[in-house]
């Protein structure tokens, strides 16, 4: 029997049926032991006796599928669970559970998620699910419903930052000379098992959500404008830094001259600037970073 390659060891998640998370590139099972020191003074060598006291389990994802971006960012923002599966995959796609004994299914929170749209790059996701219950193997092969496979990817160029001057219009002005954006939410979990959980597997209760965006650009790009859409610059998002009050941002699809004519929009929200970096190494382009906090919830759309 030849070696398992990772490209036929897939997660599954239940949506309508079990189905392959799409164009993944690399995925992680975590099976961790929580133990504690068991030794007493009833030992006479020096030797550690570590006792599992409870057991927990997670997974994470990578995949330049973000097509489906409005639904991972409802479901974290939902806090839904989901019912996960790995198995060893085979036939067309490599998409066909084959039900092999290490294959294991049981419920998972999304809880943390981060989309990364960077200039001249294929966009990436990755998905961070962390169990709550217990794993149980399978007894057969899951059904599945096929994912239909295509070589469309999304360049980092065709996805944009708007950013306004207030908390009030809707933004209008994309980020000037961007070369990277990343969008990361995160979705608080506590371990809610009781005297009254049956067995050893830690569950989880969501606590709370949070967001941030970063941008990464140039301070002075050289490119000739010929949209006639405005943009925020650095001395523009020094003022909303210094202003210290939030503002309204929109992350949309773009197209058009100097992509800045805007299309259907990702999410949207408000933000405050919490962090804002300047970097201008010697015989190097000037650039600067900005990390931006969610100011309350985001909205899926516009």
């Amino acid at each position: 029997m030849s070696t398992l390659k990772g490209q036929n060891f897939r997660i599954y998640l239940d949506q309508a049926g079990y189905a392959v998370i799409a164009k993944s590139s690399s995925c992680t099972v975590t099976l961790t032991g929580n133990s504690e020191e068991a030794s007493t003074k009833d030992d006479v060598d020096l030797a550690s006796k570590p006792e599992i006291t409870s057991k927990s389990w997670s997974v994470s994802v990578e995949s330049l599928d973000v097509v489906n971006v409005s639904a991972f960012l409802t479901a974290i923002k939902s806090q839904n669970s989901f019912y996960l599966m790995w198995d060893e995959a085979a036939t067309t796609d490599n998409q066909t559970p084959e039900g092999a004994a290490f294959a294991r299914k049981g419920t998972a929170y999304l809880n943390d998620v981060t989309f990364n749209f960077n200039d001249r790059e294929n966009s990436t996701k990755s998905l961070q699910f962390t169990g709550s219950g217990p794993l149980t193997k399978l007894q057969s092969a899951e059904q599945i419903t096929t994912v239909p496979v295509d070589d469309a990817f999304t360049k980092g160029q065709n996805v944009r930052l708007y950013l306004g001057s207030d908390n009030s219009a809707v933004p209008a002005k994309v980020i000037a000379s961007a070369k990277q954006l990343s969008l990361h939410v995160s979705l608080s979990l506590e371990d809610s098992t009781t005297k009254d959980t049956d067995g050893d597997w830690q569950v989880q209760e969501p606590t709370g959500l949070s967001y941030d965006i970063s941008v990464n650009a140039l301070v002075r790009g050289n490119d000739t404008i010929t949209s006639n859409v405005d943009a925020q610059d650095l001395a523009n998002v020094q003022d909303i830094y210094e202003t210290a009050t939030p503002v309204k941002w929109q992350i949309a699809n773009v197209s058009g001259p100097n992509h800045r004519t805007k299309g259907s929009v990702i999410a949207s929200g408000s933000v405050v600037i919490t962090s804002l970096t300047i970097n201008a190494p010697n015989r190097q382009t000037v650039t600067y970073d900005a990390q931006l906090q969610g100011y309350g919830a985001y909205t899926v759309g516009a």
